[in-house]
């Protein structure tokens, strides 16, 4: 269970209910590391290409058109050529959720908690790990009765260009641990993908596993752009030339081109969830920020 300290406005949510996610959200991620004669240190770094945004950096405030519920954006257009946005919503007891912006497309994933969607003239009732997503424009609601806490993207759909493509995304609603495991040739990570790999969704979101020791083969580089909640574990994440110790709670943006590669440390398994552009040509993409 999740209560809001405030029904509306600035204000926090304590979570009560643990999860296996339990370290994105617990109170002690938010006081960060405990150094007394260093009042001012934060894990947070914001860079022309990446940032690293770290619990004790949160900045929780009301949302528009939703009830009992706070929240914290950490990635959207106000950074370099991003856009999508990512953040977390914490419900309180008895809240609801606003509609996205007109032409908006929107994917919720349970991180603590219970909430109910009502879409299409049915209710689904969402738990830990399980996840929704709403094509642009569906009349759709989003309650908690108990509280919940949510992991949100959203982006104002990009029609394909290709006259190939008479398709549009799909409401769908699913659970991870039953999505198939994906081959990922010279790699050991174990990597699923929750939306369809076909050309109508021009976003997908993977969950990826990776044991202690365990890392990315290739330093990645492309113009996909990214948002990653770390669920589980620690590690560290090269971004560029700088090298971050990363841990369950922490959030990361990666603007397109910045290098990019991740080893799981410690005695935990890492799960990530991460943001990715899909099936769009980078020229329409990116090419209409620069006219």
């Amino acid at each position: 269970m999740v209560k809001c300290l405030a029904a509306s406005g600035e204000g926090s949510c304590q979570a009560t209910q643990l999860g296996k996610y339990n370290d994105v959200v617990k109170d002690t991620r938010e006081s960060g590391i405990e150094f007394g004669d260093l009042p001012g240190f934060t894990r947070t770094v914001y860079e022309r290409d990446h940032a690293l945004v770290t619990p004790e950096s949160r900045v929780w405030t009301g949302l528009q058109g939703w009830k009992n519920t706070i929240g914290a954006h950490f990635v959207s257009p106000a950074m370099m050529s991003t856009h999508f946005t990512m953040y977390l919503a914490k419900m309180g007891e008895e809240s609801s959720a606003g509609m996205p912006p007109n032409g908006a497309e929107r994917f919720v994933f349970v991180v603590q908690g219970v909430a109910e969607i009502q879409v299409q003239g049915k209710t689904i009732r969402l738990e830990e790990d399980h996840y929704a997503y709403f094509p642009p424009d569906l009349p759709h609601e989003i309650t908690s009765t108990t509280g919940a806490v949510l992991h949100i993207n959203e982006r104002i759909y990009s029609v394909p260009h290709s006259s190939d493509v008479d398709k549009r995304p799909e409401f769908l609603h699913g659970i991870t641990e039953e999505q198939p495991v994906l081959p990922v040739p010279g790699e050991i990570f174990v990597l699923r993908k929750l939306l369809p790999q076909t050309p109508e969704y021009d976003f997908n979101i993977h969950v990826m596993d990776f044991e202690p020791g365990e890392f990315l083969n290739v330093k990645e580089y492309h113009y996909n752009q990214h948002s990653l909640l770390l669920l589980q574990g620690q590690g560290i994440y090269r971004l560029g030339e700088n090298w971050y110790p990363v841990q369950a709670g922490d959030v990361i943006w990666m603007g397109a081109y910045v290098p990019q590669w991740y080893c799981a440390l410690g005695k935990q398994r890492s799960r990530y969830i991460l943001y990715k552009d899909t099936n769009r040509d980078p020229l329409f993409e990116y090419g209409k920020s620069f006219q």
